[in-house]
This record gives structure tokens, C-alpha cells and sequence, in this order.
């Protein structure tokens, strides 16, 4: 890893603090074990709709449009 101070001259110091800084992020990042996928919610899940055939065509249709049979 290669830093560079592109404005102003930062004493030894400050430098120091920085990189402390830089690195100590950069060893979190690498400690933590990468975030898992969450488990997909079958309630969500759009596809669970066109597994029943489409209501008949009538003036009830609508309200058999969600609710399987």
C-alpha cells in the first residue's frame, strides 16, 4: 500500500496518526467475516403468486386474484 500527501507537509507526527488511522480501518475490514445472505422470505417471494392458474374472467375475479384456492 503506497500513500502519498498531495497538499501541505505534515510533520512526522501527524503522518504517523494518519497511517495509524489507515491501517487499523484496514485491519477491521479484514477481521470481519464478510455479511452472510439473508434467508429468502417465501411471503415475499412474487413467484408464489404464479404457481396457481389465473382466476376466470367475472365480476368475483378480483378478489380471487391474491388469495390461492
Amino acid at each position: 500500500m503506497t500513500i502519498k500527501v498531495l497538499r501541505g507537509n505534515p510533520t512526522p507526527e501527524e503522518l504517523a496518526a494518519a497511517l495509524t488511522v489507515v491501517r487499523a480501518r484496514a485491519a477491521t475490514a479484514a477481521a470481519e467475516p464478510p455479511p452472510t445472505a439473508r434467508p429468502h422470505d417465501a411471503w415475499s417471494d412474487p413467484s408464489r403468486l404464479a404457481t396457481h392458474r389465473l382466476p376466470h374472467p367475472g365480476p368475483t375475479a378480483w378478489g380471487r386474484t391474491y388469495w390461492p384456492t
